[in-house]
This record gives C-alpha cells, sequence and structure tokens, in this order.
C-alpha cells in the first residue's frame, strides 16, 4: 500500500508535468501513485521518506524520475523499449520501471541522495533580454555574478541567442538559438558585452563530468530541451564556485570602474533561507546605495512571487534603486511574457 503522503507528491508532481507539457512524465508519475511497487529497499526508502517530497521540498518524484532516465541514457534496453519516443501502456511502462528499480538499486539510490538539478537553458531568454535592456540603457561592459548556478550553463547567456519572430537578440553568432512563445515588444538592439562571469552553487556540478546528470533530469518526450543542453555543456568552460551564495556574493560587490555589474538568480533564490535572502538584500541594497552611473548595479530575478503564471521577472537598478517588473515567464522557458521596454522607458 502506497502511503498517502507519497501518493500526494507523486500526483502533485504528475499535474506540474502535465501543466509543463510533459505527458509521459506525467503518467510516469502517475503510475508511481497509483500501481503496487516492488518488494525492494528503494520502495521501503521511498516509502518511508522523512520530510517533504513535493517540489517545495526535496523533490523526491523528481529524483526517482531523474533515476530512471539516467539508467535508460546509460543504455539499459528495457528502459530504452518504453521511453519516448516510444508510446508506451500503462502496464508494459510500469514492469519496466519495476524491473529498473530492482536492477539498479545503486544509481537510483545515487540520485535519491541528491536534489534534482537541471539547469534549465531555456531561462536564458530572459537573460538575453535583460542583457540587451541593461546595455542600452547604460552603454557598459557587463559583469556577471549568477547566484545558484548550478553548471553554470545559464552564465553563458550572452553566448546564445533569443530569436523573437525572427530576429536574433543575443550572440551574434550563438551557439544556441531559444524560440520562446514571445509575447509584447523585443527588447532593445544593443547587443551585451560580458566581459567577466562567475557563479556559485551549494552542490556546483562539472557540466562536462556531470554531463549524464544534467541530462537525465531532463524529461524524455522533451528532446529538444536535451538538445540546447548538449549545446549549452559544450559552451561552458567557467566553474561554478562551491559555496553558500550569500557569503560568496559579499566578496563580489566591488565596484568596478566602468563596468556595469548585473547580479542574477533564475529560480534560485525563492529556495534560499529566509536570512539568506534578508542577507542578501541588504548587502545588494548597500553596495547599490554606492554606485555610479559609471560603476552602475542591476539586480535581476526570475522568481516566483505566489502568482501565476510563471515566474515574475524583476530588475532593480543602482544609482537610484529603481525597480521595474519587466514581466513573466514560464519556469522552463517556453514563454515570456514582457513588459520590460514600456516599464524602462
Amino acid at each position: 500500500m502506497i502511503p498517502p503522503h507519497v501518493k500526494d507528491a507523486f500526483l502533485y508532481q504528475a499535474a506540474s508535468c502535465d501543466d509543463l507539457g510533459s505527458p509521459f512524465m506525467a503518467q510516469l508519475m502517475r503510475l508511481c501513485a497509483t500501481r503496487d511497487w516492488p518488494d525492494c529497499a528503494i520502495t521501503d526508502r521511498i516509502f518511508t521518506w522523512q520530510g517533504d517530497l513535493h517540489p517545495s521540498g526535496q523533490s523526491v518524484p523528481l529524483r526517482l524520475a531523474g533515476a530512471l532516465h539516467a539508467c535508460k541514457l546509460s543504455g539499459d534496453a528495457m528502459l530504452a523499449q518504453v521511453y519516448p519516443p516510444n508510446n508506451t501502456d500503462d502496464t508494459v511502462l510500469w514492469d519496466a520501471v519495476c524491473d529498473a528499480i530492482l536492477r539498479a538499486p545503486d544509481t537510483i539510490n545515487t540520485h535519491l541522495d541528491q536534489a534534482p538539478q537541471t539547469n534549465e537553458v531555456r531561462r536564458s531568454a530572459v537573460l538575453i533580454a535583460a542583457g540587451h535592456v541593461l546595455s542600452d540603457r547604460f552603454g557598459l561592459p557587463i559583469r556577471i555574478s549568477e547566484l545558484g548556478a548550478s553548471a553554470g550553463l545559464n552564465l553563458y547567456w550572452d553566448q546564445y541567442g533569443l530569436d523573437i519572430d525572427g530576429t536574433i537578440f543575443g550572440a551574434a553568432d550563438p551557439a544556441l538559438v531559444l524560440r520562446p512563445d514571445w509575447t509584447g515588444s523585443p527588447p532593445p538592439p544593443t547587443r551585451p558585452d560580458v566581459i567577466a562571469r562567475a557563479g556559485v552553487d551549494l552542490n556546483p556540478l562539472d557540466p562536462q563530468a556531470d554531463a549524464q546528470r544534467l541530462q537525465s533530469y531532463l524529461w524524455a518526450d522533451q528532446p529538444t530541451r536535451m538538445t540546447l543542453t548538449r549545446a549549452a555543456i559544450a559552451t561552458a568552460k567557467t566553474p561554478v564556485t562551491k559555496g553558500d551564495a550569500i557569503d560568496w556574493l559579499n566578496g563580489q560587490l566591488d565596484h568596478h570602474h566602468g563596468q556595469l555589474h548585473m547580479i542574477y538568480s533564475t529560480v534560485a533564490w525563492q529556495y534560499f533561507p529566509a536570512d539568506k535572502q534578508a542577507q542578501g538584500t541588504a548587502i545588494i541594497e548597500q553596495a547599490g546605495r554606492t554606485a555610479t552611473s559609471d560603476s552602475p548595479l542591476a539586480w535581476f530575478t526570475m522568481e516566483t512571487d505566489g502568482n501565476a503564471p510563471g515566474a515574475a521577472l524583476t530588475l532593480r537598478l543602482w544609482p537610484g534603486d529603481l525597480t521595474i517588473a519587466l514581466g513573466r515567464a514560464d519556469f522552463h522557458g517556453r514563454w515570456v511574457r514582457w513588459d520590460g521596454i514600456a516599464s524602462a522607458d
């Protein structure tokens, strides 16, 4: 019998996967919530998990989904037969899943030990747009600092392209091109010039050494995400620092003559403890008070604000402590509702 809290977590994740355009993942998560599990140590571990299994907690359903996808990517023949692009009925899929749980306990336990890290590269679409806004406003080269950078794939947003109605923003010769469903005016045409980049994460990944892990958390019926992530992995070269984001940031806030400093996070700040959020806000605001037109400071966030749909896009600028609501975006970067130009003018 599946414990009620476990069933609820998998059903919640199934609904989220439906909302985010992954019918295969929704099917898989619903099966985990409704079918009989094999009698084994993996089942016991999940059924007796201590803590919140939901996405707002420890994301146990996505940990398991990542483990199964890792098995498939490693050459599991049975999973390969039932995973996309194949369409599989519930019974056949669940039989293959149970078989993998019994045969690959080490791989599955390794993924259960760690929180998912997708490093969704499609979120760079809003970073490109924000970079154009900043370059147009200040006309300065940009130094970037990313909080919660994971493998650092979104540290290279300036080397990607953003296609809006056939016009490419971002890099002139992009390593990859993002094509979100874009509503609103395009960003200004001024291309950003990123001259230094750095990022921090509590558990940074190496984009090359950890490439399979990064790909395992992508959803198997969304091949475009896989293609974009592989292109981003090939581009990423800057190691991400391991550490507490706010402690690290405290050492990054000196102003540099003739440079704009852009601090940003995409669906990361919201997971920081409340005391760290307060500390981070205070030190950024303190740095903002000494910013000048020759060394401005920008703080961009793509984070939940409790409203729907998607995440809020917010930009704070110093000197002047101006707050600009740039719009909203899908958490996976599938769409952007852009208000940035009207708000910034």
